[in-house]
């Protein structure tokens, strides 16, 4: 699981033989979601306050999470992205 950033607890990876849309993994505790990078919408549960963080990161990254899931498509190194401060 090649991970992207981590904040708070949360831990954002993506997969490399993942499947269209491009989206990323977030994990926190026991729980796990997928978010699609351009619109953010969510599939998985997790605490409203963790969803907050991980949705105002993808804002703040959008286009280095595109990057990355090209890169991803590429089977090439992901780049690390700057968590949430």
């Amino acid at each position: 699981m090649p991970i992207v950033s981590r904040f708070f607890g949360v831990v954002i990876a993506m997969y490399w033989r993942d499947h269209a849309p491009p989206h990323f993994h977030a994990k926190y505790g026991d729980d796990e979601v997928t978010v699609d990078i351009q619109t953010g919408e969510v599939n998985g549960t997790m605490s409203r306050r963790a969803l907050a963080m991980v949705d105002e990161w993808r804002l703040l990254h959008i286009d280095e999470l595109l990057e990355d899931w090209q890169l991803a498509a590429a089977r090439q190194s992901l780049r690390r992205i700057d968590p949430l401060e």
